[in-house]
Parts: structure tokens; sequence; C-alpha cells
């Protein structure tokens, strides 16, 4: 069996002179090979910070290990769930579905001392901030459809015809919503309503599981993935809210784009058959802030 072997791209960029606010994604250490890159996932300051944007695993067990292991090293850790830790496998000790199991999570991650998208947003307050870091939790609803079709029946349709389905469409349970669109829409209100409440003197970092717009999804080998990617809902969001940067994964396309001048970085780590195809070109944990072109005077 293949093992990972130090990557000299995990080191951030810049030197330990001062703390970072760092992200990463999509860890998944259901996979053997992945838990040794979580493993080495180490802050270069005392006082770095970690995101975490989602699908760290999908068994609890697992999810509470690594969470844990970043929150003993990391003075602050922030967490937006990911569609993986929202499945309800049948391997799993914890059989709970859809928002219970979503909120053992928030439990568990508060007894490790993690910020979760139901508690207050913390604000980085080291270089270029202050800044608010906001874990969204927001799911998608079908409205990044396959172009061409109407509604979201037409668009499912397409995906199955072409053979791309989510996995999620077994096992990731929306009780006591009808639907994982009609979750996705109380989330979109409830966080809404939360980001118009918030203090626009202080800029915010947002961080979601799903990029919050669908240029990003233009990339994939499969449009018809799109639709499980987000929300038409949150595509002004970052332009009506006073947004430092955006944070994201779930694509396993990990890049830095600009959309309306604001930085979103996509942060995946992904599966060992595509980080060995592409290596980690962004390195391991992504710097957020300091800016990193501003900090290298670029």
């Amino acid at each position: 069996m293949s093992r990972t072997l130090p990557d000299p791209a995990a080191r951030p960029a810049t030197t330990a002179a001062g703390p970072r606010l760092l992200a990463v994604s999509d860890l998944h250490i259901g996979m053997a090979d992945n838990r040794p890159i979580t493993e080495s996932l180490r802050p270069q300051h005392p006082d770095d910070w970690l995101i975490v944007a989602g699908d760290v695993g999908e068994m609890t067990e697992d999810i509470e290990w690594a969470l844990g292991l970043l929150a003993g090293r990391f003075t602050t850790v922030v967490w937006a769930p990911g569609n993986h830790e929202l499945w309800t496998p049948r391997e799993d000790k914890v059989q709970a579905r859809g928002e219970e199991r979503y909120r053992h999570l928030v439990e568990m991650c508060r007894r490790l001392g993690i910020h979760t998208p139901e508690d207050p947003w913390p604000v980085w307050r080291g270089p270029d901030g202050p800044v608010a870091v906001a874990p969204l939790f927001l799911l998608y609803d079908y409205t990044f459809r396959v172009p061409g079709t109407a509604t979201k029946e037409e668009s499912l349709e397409r995906a199955h015809e072409a053979g791309v389905v989510c996995t999620d469409e077994y096992l990731l349970h929306s009780d006591p919503y009808p639907s994982r669109d009609a979750w996705c829409r109380a989330r979109v209100e409830l966080t809404r309503r939360r980001l118009e409440a918030h203090d626009p003197a202080v800029p915010l970092v947002l961080v979601n599981h799903f990029p919050l717009v669908r240029e990003p999804t233009e990339v994939l080998w499969h449009p018809e993935f799109a639709q499980w990617c987000g929300t038409v809902l949150t595509a002004d969001w970052h332009r009506r809210f006073r947004t430092a940067a955006v944070v994201y994964g779930h694509l396993h396309i990990p890049r830095t784009t600009w959309y309306d001048e604001v930085r979103f970085e996509e942060v995946s780590i992904g599966y060992p058959r595509e980080w060995r195809r592409r290596g980690h070109p962004k390195g391991l944990l992504r710097q957020i802030l300091p800016h990193p072109q501003r900090e290298a005077g670029t």
C-alpha cells in the first residue's frame, strides 16, 4: 500500500513571523492515504487559526478524531459541515439523520472547543484584521441545473442518464425537512438574517463547504454534478455583505479565483487519486490572512 510522503508544499509559503488564518477542506480521512496528511497539519506560529471547510470524513468516530487532533494544535479552529459529514452510513455507530445528525456534530465540535455555524462568529484580530470568520451551513437546492433543463426533475434525470449521481441521494437525509432543497432554503433564510444583522464595520471571511457562486463549477469534468454544489440564492452574498474572502471546498479543484474583486479560495485536499495526479500546488494549508500577495508586496 502506498503511503503519503512528507510534502514540502505543506509548509505555508510565508515564514512564521506572525500568526495566520489558514484553511483546509475535504480531508476525507476515511481513505487510508489521506489520514497521514491530516496528521501532518501543524501550525507554524502558536497563534495560527485553522478553518476546516467540511468533508473531514463520513464516520463520526473519524470526524471526532481528526477535529480533536486539529483543535489540540491550532489556537482556534472553525468548522463548517460538508455533505460527507452529514451522511448516515449504515456502519456508523451514530445513526442520527438530517438535522439531528448535524446537531450531533455541532455538539461534538463544542466539546472540542471548535466554532460552528451555530456559534458566535470569532473575530480574527491578527494581520489584516479585525475580520469575523463566519462558518456557514447552507447545503444546495438543485438550482445549479444542467444547462437546457428547466426543473430539478429534468436536471436530475439528465444526471441519471449520464451516470453522474451524487451519493447524497442515498446517504444524506433531510429529516425533518421534506427534501434537501427545502432544508437548504431554510438554512439560507436563517443565515441571510444573521448576515444582515452583522456589523458591516467588521469585514467577513465567509466559509461554506459549497461555493457561493456557480462559476467555479464551470470547470467540472461532469457538469451534471453542479446541481449538488450550491444554490443561486447566495450568488450576490460576497457583494451584498462586506467580504474580505470566501473559503470553500467540495469541488476538489484547489485554486484561487476572483469574482467582483472578492477573493475565493477553494482549499480542498481531495481524494488520493486526485492529489497524486495534480500534487498540492497551493500547499496543504491555504493562507487566507494576511493576504498572501499583500504580504509578499505584490
